[in-house]
């Protein structure tokens, strides 16, 4: 999921490093990203993944880190099999 995580950033989010140096708790805000960028990514991810993001995951805190999509799309993907 990381590696499709990161592959995504490259390609929407437009970072000022590249996606593959950065640490998967680094702070995306800090590497550049922008709000418009988090529009990119968070529907990228939901074409990726197949999901929905509801609105309550809807956060800058979010879009933080790699970490942080990571367990957003698992949560979601655990509710939607549930």
């Amino acid at each position: 999921m990381k590696n499709a995580l990161r592959r995504i950033i490259s390609e929407s989010a437009r970072l000022d490093v590249p996606a593959d140096s950065l640490a998967d708790d680094a702070d995306l805000y800090a590497a550049g990203l922008s709000s418009l960028a988090t529009v990119h990514l968070m529907l990228a991810i939901e074409n990726e993944f197949d999901i929905e993001i509801p609105d309550r995951l809807l956060t800058r805190r979010l879009f933080s880190s790699i970490d942080s999509m990571a367990a957003a799309i698992a949560e979601v993907q655990q509710a939607k099999a549930a």
